[in-house]
């Protein structure tokens, strides 16, 4: 793409996703036709017609194409043997007024096409990608996530936004986790590629099949469960195409600076929340949306996330969130705040502690998973920890497998041997028993209950490491990315308490003679 001409990564990111939707329609088309077959049916809709469906294509000037080609041409195996020239006026003249017809009128996938453009500049550039594009073995593993990671890595501002993948299989734990149904609203407001909605979808599709068999379940399902927000252009087109992809042309993903827009249309709308949100440090005063600064007041984006999703929930709505470790113990006012609401007014269910390395190469940071309930009046007797060492993949940049692909997941069936080097069936298993047997384990157990009381008198840290008792033959010391990563955010606690100090007093001096 560079040699042939277009400079800009994000338009080559952006140029490269409209070739692979493309695709991917066209794969969604073939499965829905091969379905219809089977079953004797016919098929519900077709989305490359033979005619160009009574629609006039205009182009940027209004004046009407020749019709002499259709959007059956699009279909990827007819696409792919047209000539360079030949692709190169089907994709200028019907590539994106075809992608503009997807969805119903008004839905956000139909929103998020009208700013998308065909840029590719000659034929032979096109054909090009579009042969490497046909080489790509896009039914393994998650292909399509492992491409624009890729993709991701090669624009400069993909760590800096914090818009790095969350992995497959940590979505589907947090989602099996929570056990999405039927007639769940279900809420991403960090959506960025609707992972975490997808797989919700997936998850429904395996544990209740008839749901798509019930005319009422089915309508909401496709139109009314799958919501996801975010502010970057690219985000919305990436979001709504993986959504359309799998099945769900009208879901709403839409635009949203979820920490600045009020949130009054939408409070209490939702009954499941995944999210794992970007964390960027601080937010300006007077930028924070006031309806969250009433929950907890605070500049702090990882704090600002966690009052959204109290504010967004229903009663008895649920919720799984990755958190940065700093959460779990940050000494100031309003890292306790956040934990005491947590566990004294909500429902807080527990904690996943995740290794250092899961979301490398981009981010090395300790995190951890929060599940609760919002409940507006309690409910934590006490909290379930899980101390998850491995999740089928090396720790390091690489990032290699160390478990068969297969394998991978919370639903893995794995022998002795595999369980070592994947946690996640163990914390799922167990998950499921918090509320019996985990309740009898030891606290040098991998996971365990902590009573309420002892939470409180702790200052309501939530560090798996403080309840955790070491057996003396066999101590264990955290690993130094941890031990830094804590350092880390001690350094930043101390400093957001000497801004704090320094606004009180309009004293400078206070931050001179500290540094």
């Amino acid at each position: 793409m560079w040699t042939g001409g277009l400079s800009n990564p994000q338009t080559v990111m952006e140029q490269l996703t409209l070739l692979l939707f493309l695709k991917g329609l066209d794969d969604a088309q073939t499965l829905a036709e091969r379905q219809a077959r089977a079953r004797g049916t016919a098929l519900e809709r077709d989305l490359f017609p033979d005619e160009l469906d009574g629609i006039a294509i205009l182009d940027e000037e209004g004046k009407k194409i020749a019709e002499g080609r259709s959007y059956a041409d699009l279909r990827w195996p007819r696409f792919v043997s047209l000539s360079a020239a030949e692709m190169q006026e089907a994709a200028q003249n019907h590539l994106i007024p075809f992608l503009r017809r997807l969805g119903s009128d008004g839905a956000p996938l139909r929103k998020h096409m009208a700013s998308a453009r065909y840029e590719i500049p000659t034929g032979r550039l096109l054909a090009k990608v579009v042969d490497l594009i046909s080489d790509l073995p896009m039914k393994q593993r998650d292909t399509k996530g492992d491409l624009y990671e890729y993709m991701l890595s090669k624009v400069a501002a993909a760590g800096q936004n914090g818009q790095f993948r969350t992995p497959r299989h940590i979505i589907n734990l947090m989602v099996a986790m929570t056990e999405p149904r039927r007639n769940d609203v279900i809420c991403d407001p960090a959506c960025g590629t609707a992972g975490f909605l997808v797989n919700s979808a997936e998850y429904l599709r395996r544990t209740d099949l008839a749901a798509w068999s019930d005319n009422e379940a089915r309508e909401h399902i496709q139109n009314a469960m799958f919501h996801g927000h975010d502010f970057d252009g690219t985000m919305l087109r990436l979001g709504s195409m993986n959504m359309a992809l799998h099945g769900f042309e009208d879901a709403s993903i839409v635009y949203r600076d979820s920490l600045t827009q009020e949130h009054g249309d939408e409070a209490e709308a939702y009954s499941l929340i995944l999210a794992n949100p970007p964390f960027a440090g601080s937010l300006d005063a007077e930028a924070v949306a006031k309806d969250l600064t009433r929950i907890v007041n605070t500049r702090k984006t990882e704090l600002l996330f966690l009052a959204l999703f109290l504010r967004l929930l229903k009663r008895g709505g649920r919720a799984a969130v990755v958190v940065p470790d700093g959460v779990l113990f940050g000494s100031n006012n309003a890292h306790k705040e956040v934990r005491r609401m947590l566990v004294e007014d909500q429902q807080l269910q527990g904690v996943v502690k995740l290794p250092a390395g899961v979301f490398r190469p981009y981010a090395g940071v300790s995190t951890a998973i929060l599940l609760f309930q919002r409940t507006d009046s309690g409910g934590t007797d006490g909290v379930w920890f899980y101390d998850l060492h491995a999740d089928g993949l090396s720790l390091d940049d690489k990032r290699n497998l160390l478990v068969p692909e297969d394998k991978i997941g919370p639903w893995a069936e794995l022998t002795e041997e595999e369980a070592k080097f994947n946690d996640l069936p163990d914390a799922l298993a167990r998950w499921q028993q918090r509320d019996g047997n985990e309740k009898d384990n030891p606290r040098t157990a991998r996971s365990f209950v902590v009573p309420k009381a002892e939470i409180a008198s702790a200052d309501y840290d939530l560090s798996l490491n403080r309840y955790r008792e070491i057996e003396h033959d066999a101590v264990e010391h955290e690993p130094p990315a941890e031990i830094l990563s804590r350092l880390r955010e001690m350094e930043r606690d101390i400093f957001d308490g000497l801004e704090e100090l320094e606004e009180m007093l309009g004293v400078k001096a206070v931050r001179e003679a500290a540094e």
